[in-house]
Parts: C-alpha cells; sequence; structure tokens
C-alpha cells in the first residue's frame, strides 16, 4: 500500500506563514503542491485553539470541548491541542496542515504527538510547516523552505538537509561590563527550604528544596502545569504565594518587609511576551538603554557613557550598524537579541530568561544560545533557563526538575 505524501516545509522568522495557509485552505495551485489544489484542508495551530478559546468565552459556544465540562482555555496546551487534533480527525479531512505542532509542550507530550502524527500520516496527507528541523516527521520525503512569501522546493532530501545544517556562530568581542556593577556579597541569592505552594485547595508544589548560589547557571524544566512560573513568579515578587514560607530572596526571608522594587532591581528578566509591550518607534540604541532605566522605552537624556555601553552591546550582535533603526522593524530573532542586551546591560545578579527560545527557527535559537553561554561564561550572573523544548547547544551547570505527583510537584536537583 502506497503511503500518501508528507510534506515538510520550513519556516524562517520572516515567512509569511498565515498566507500560504490561506492559500493552501482556499485550494490555491501552489507550485510543487498542485495535488492539494481540489482537496479539503484543515488547519492545526496554536490560532485556531485561541479562536476555538475566544468561541466559548465570547457566546459560550463549545467545539473541542463540546463532551467535557471544563473550559478550553483551563487545559494544558497538551490537552489543548489533543482537543483539536481529535475534532479535525473527526471531520476526515484530505489534508491537515500543522503549524509548529510542538511549540508549549514538554518533552514528554511532544514526543506522544509526535507519535500520534507519524501514525496519522499512514492514512492522511500531513503539510507540516515548522520552524525548528528536529520538529520534521521521520519518512518526509519531499521538502520546502519559506522565505518570505517565496516557496523553494528542493529536489532531494540531501540538497534539504545539506543547505539547512547548522553554521557556527561567532560574536564580536566579549560581553560588555556594567557602568555600575551591582554589589551582591552573598553566596546564595536564592533558597526554597520545604516550600509548599496550593491554589483553590490544589497543592501544586511540594516541600521544595532549592539554593541558586551565586554565579550558576540552571536550566529549570519540568511538564505543562507543573509549576515552573509558580517558582518564577516567588522569585521575582510577583506572587504572594512565598509567604508563610521558608523562602530566601538576596538574604532576606519573603515576608519580611523586603521591597519589591529594590528585589526587581537585582534580577534581570525575559520572557517573549514582553517584547510587545514595546510598540514605539524606539531605535535599538535607546532600547538598549532603557534597561538601565527599567522602563519601557527612554524618556530621560542618555549619557555619552550609556550610549556607549548601548554601542559596545550592539557591536557585540553585529548589530551597530543599525543602532538608529527602529526596534519595531528587526527581525524576531534579532528583536530578542535586543532584548537579552537589554536584560543584561546592568548585569543584574540574577538573570530569569522564561521560554527565550520559544517561536523561533532554528539559526536564531542557536544564536540566542549562544549568547546566553557567552553570558554565563564571562559574567557573574547567575542565570535560569526555563524551557520546554530541549535547546542541543545549551551548556547548563545543573538542572532543577518538577516532577509532578497527586501532592503535587517535587523538585530534583541535578548537576550535568
Amino acid at each position: 500500500m502506497k503511503l500518501p505524501k508528507s510534506y515538510a516545509i520550513l519556516t524562517q522568522n520572516n515567512s509569511n506563514t498565515d498566507q500560504l495557509v490561506q492559500d493552501l485552505l482556499g485550494n490555491y495551485d501552489i507550485s510543487g503542491l498542485t495535488e492539494l489544489q481540489h482537496l479539503n484542508g484543515l488547519l492545526f495551530s496554536r490560532s485556531e485553539i485561541n479562536r476555538y478559546m475566544d468561541e466559548e468565552e465570547r457566546h459560550d459556544i463549545k467545539i473541542l470541548t463540546k463532551d467535557s465540562k471544563q473550559a478550553l482555555k483551563t487545559m494544558s496546551s497538551g490537552e489543548q491541542k489533543k482537543a483539536l487534533l481529535n475534532y479535525l480527525l473527526q471531520q476526515d479531512p484530505d489534508f491537515i496542515i500543522l503549524v509548529n505542532p510542538y511549540d508549549n509542550l514538554d518533552v514528554a507530550t511532544q514526543a506522544q504527538l509526535k507519535e500520534q502524527l507519524q501514525d496519522i500520516a499512514s492514512n492522511k496527507i500531513l503539510v507540516h510547516l515548522v520552524s525548528r528541523l528536529d520538529d520534521i516527521l521521520p519518512n518526509t520525503a519531499h521538502f520546502f523552505k519559506l522565505d518570505g512569501e517565496s516557496l523553494h522546493q528542493y529536489e532531494s532530501t540531501d540538497d534539504f538537509w545539506k543547505e539547512n545544517k547548522t553554521e557556527s556562530i561567532n560574536f564580536n568581542g566579549t560581553i560588555p561590563s556594567p557602568l555600575s556593577p551591582i554589589s551582591i556579597h552573598l553566596k546564595e541569592l536564592v533558597s526554597f527550604k520545604k516550600v509548599s505552594v496550593c491554589f483553590d485547595g490544589c497543592k501544586v508544589l511540594d516541600q521544595i528544596d532549592w539554593t541558586i548560589t551565586k554565579g550558576e547557571f540552571w536550566q529549570l524544566i519540568g511538564p505543562n502545569g507543573s509549576g515552573k512560573s509558580t517558582l518564577l513568579s516567588m522569585i521575582t515578587g510577583d506572587s504572594h504565594k512565598g509567604y508563610g514560607e521558608d523562602l530566601t530572596i538576596f538574604g532576606q526571608k519573603k515576608g519580611s518587609g523586603e521591597s519589591v522594587w529594590d528585589l526587581k532591581q537585582k534580577i534581570g528578566y525575559y520572557t517573549p511576551a514582553i517584547t510587545n509591550k514595546f510598540r514605539g518607534y524606539h531605535s535599538l540604541e535607546n532600547m538598549i538603554i532603557s534597561g538601565l532605566h527599567d522602563s519601557i522605552g527612554l524618556y530621560v537624556q542618555p549619557t555619552y557613557s550609556e550610549k556607549q555601553l548601548a554601542n559596545e552591546w550592539l557591536h557585540l550582535l553585529n548589530l551597530k550598524n543599525r543602532k538608529n533603526d527602529h526596534f519595531r522593524d528587526l527581525s524576531v530573532g534579532d528583536k530578542r537579541l535586543v532584548m537579552m542586551a537589554r536584560a543584561m546591560v546592568k548585569h543584574p545578579p540574577l538573570l530569569i530568561l522564561d521560554e527565550p527560545t520559544a517561536g523561533l527557527d532554528d539559526s536564531s535559537a542557536n544564536l540566542f544560545v549562544a549568547l546566553v553561554n557567552k553570558i554565563a561564561k564571562e559574567s557573574d550572573s547567575t542565570i535560569v533557563f526555563v524551557s520546554h523544548r530541549k535547546e542541543p547547544e545549551l551548556d547548563p551547570e545543573y538542572i532543577f526538575e518538577l516532577h509532578p505527583s497527586e501532592n503535587g510537584s517535587k523538585g530534583m536537583a541535578s548537576n550535568i
């Protein structure tokens, strides 16, 4: 029996993925994909989940969860994607378009979904739009790359893998020094001792013991819903759940009258959602300088020293000749690099990176990870890197892993 074709389309940060998806679903004649022109296709993507979630919230119309009492928005990412995939299969389409299906899933859930998709590929056409090479299904034989709106087809599998292999990464020099170093004379920056957390009577974290020491490089991992965000919010001061627990941050016991503002001045924090807050016409130079003032944009006249420091960072990132360009005009990958420089410009004692490579293509993710590794080696900042996806080039010293159980997640620290 001849298996249906599976198509892999490698997308980049500049790819017009939405337009290609619309053309495929609209049965347009697309070179290399003419087989799909007269077939019925459906979409598996995060945007579709958001669309059905909006229907539930606005009009109380349950589509993906009509057989369940649970609202779609209360489900984990894995549960949401499972519900969408089951719904699509019930419609029995001729082909399914998959857009970065493994994003926001923990390692175990990724493996389960990949196995299910391989099974589906035995009797249904799959069009797989992915930004990461590791996400391509085995036995795929038809390869494309989407550059902007231009779709390029490869003549052979070997040509595809040869052209898209990872290249070596170089930065210009070393990590710039801060203007005013933040002095921390403590060895232990963060200490959780038998910390437990409950939400609405349900225990999320159980007896967590975790000590983060000056200069260490940690990776925090765990399944969806295991409590990673809860841990981070207690460290940054954004959650009150640490009160009454044996939690010490920068030498101060939680609830002992510590200032949240003083706490945040010692922490550099970056998650991709922060990028969306900068919607004005900020130059790259001013974006980095704003990190010295903890402001969204720059509203004071920068000093010569501040400008010089910002340009040292831009030089490091190979962006110095674009210092006056607007941040909003950068590629997604370059935006992340600038935001990383902004978070590091003061050399904070603790740098927290929350899913910083989510949604990036391979090239941009590798560049970002290389910068993180470089910061770890050339600065005294302690790093906590949180990620669902295993970044093969990331070089942490320690891993703290959360293991869910009926009584809340337990933590386990280990050396690499």
